[in-house]
């Protein structure tokens, strides 16, 4: 039914998170009737120029167009305490919060044996070295069984008396009801409870 440029658009669309066959129409669709040739060139060639333009951050693995990123080469940032994510996206989410200003690390993934993915596929040794000058690792990964396991992992890498190594704690949201919560979900904000 569609012309074949239009069939494989769509298809490319689909290749992306959370898009599926509707939406993916929907965005090609806009696409050829509604933006001009202009702003689909520049499109094409944002998309095309991504790869080559995006690195990443020689000191913490976040990318960045520059060598170092913004946040590693930005004085104001306490560069005492890194916090340790599985990857960019979570970052993003941190620093749209506004309340934290530390630095970060990315690993790049999360142990997952069922993936092969193992501790020698994470950016681990990299830091080690960052964290010589460290007093704090926050540990941000998901509550995941991955996000566990790789926590622990670098938990029993980096646990001494130096080093203050913390979690994010997991719970119950603001505003949720009781009855609404899960076993895990309810364990864990038992487990983080603060003192009132």
């Amino acid at each position: 039914m569609y012309p074949n440029i239009l069939k494989k658009i769509i298809e490319d669309f689909q290749k992306l998170p959370g898009i599926g066959e509707k939406t993916a129409e929907r965005l090609a669709l806009h696409l050829v009737t509604k933006i001009d040739n202009d702003e689909i060139i520049q499109f094409s060639n944002h998309l095309a120029n991504l790869k080559e333009e995006i690195k990443y951050c020689n000191k913490c693995h976040m990318i960045t167009d520059h060598d170092v990123c913004e946040i590693c080469s930005n004085p104001n940032r306490d560069h005492h305490i890194i916090m340790v994510v599985a990857d960019a996206k979570d970052v993003f989410v941190m620093e749209k919060m506004k309340t934290y200003h530390g630095l970060y690390h990315v690993l790049g993934g999360l142990v997952d044996f069922s993936r092969g993915i193992t501790d020698k596929d994470l950016n681990i040794d990299t830091l080690e070295e960052r964290l010589k000058n460290a007093k704090e690792m926050i540990i941000a990964t998901s509550g995941t069984v991955e996000g566990e396991m790789t926590a622990k992992y670098l938990k029993s890498l980096f646990d001494d008396n130096r080093l203050s190594v913390t979690r994010l704690a997991y719970g119950l949201p603001v505003g949720a009801d009781l009855k609404y919560a899960d076993e895990l979900t309810l364990s864990k904000a038992v487990e983080n409870r603060l003192k009132y």
